[in-house]
């Protein structure tokens, strides 16, 4: 069995046993007051996967996608793709990145994710476990369990918070906003 296959199986198994830890949210819907609202400057440093950061610092000075995923998640995998595929559509012109709303334990999980991306898509995205207040929707973005997009710009203030799948085009136009 190929190594894609293994972390494919890997992938569907862990989906099939991991219950949510989040309601449903609507696809595509602003996400509720629960945190900072648009315009507001984050700080954060999310448990990076490996050497490159997801922290304000780091990515102050460009526009920023952060995807808030669950690895067992379709639409999780989905929206690490549509980053993915942006990312190598127009390199350079933002930051991209997702963070995991999963439990410290599952980190090995999530690097495997993050691998299977990697070899699926040919483009390398920061991934990092979140923080144990973003895991009860307390977290410096408020609650994003579930799958949530979060777009800062350049100097870190929230562009866009939403839940669910958000298409390409539509972080796309609001890059471009910015």
């Amino acid at each position: 069995m190929s190594r894609a296959s293994r972390v494919s199986a890997l992938l569907l198994v862990t989906a099939c046993v991991h219950t949510a830890v989040a309601p449903v949210e609507p696809v595509g819907a602003t996400l509720p007051v629960s945190g900072p609202s648009v315009g507001d400057t984050v700080s954060f440093d999310f448990a990076s996967l490996d050497d490159r950061p997801v922290s304000a610092p780091a990515f102050r000075g460009k526009p920023s996608v952060i995807a808030f995923v669950t690895s067992d998640s379709l639409a999780g995998q989905a929206e690490v793709d549509i980053l993915a595929a942006l990312a190598k559509q127009r390199p350079g012109a933002a930051n991209y990145a997702f963070v995991a709303v999963e439990p410290a334990d599952r980190r090995e999980l999530v690097v495997v994710f993050q691998h299977f991306f990697e070899e699926k898509t040919g483009v390398s995205l920061p991934g990092a476990m979140c923080d144990s207040d973003t895991l009860i929707g307390q977290g410096p973005f408020g609650d994003v369990r579930g799958l949530a997009v979060v777009i800062l710009d350049r100097g870190g203030r929230i562009a866009l918070r939403r839940t669910g799948l958000v298409s390409a085009a539509d972080i796309a136009r609001a890059l471009e906003s910015m």
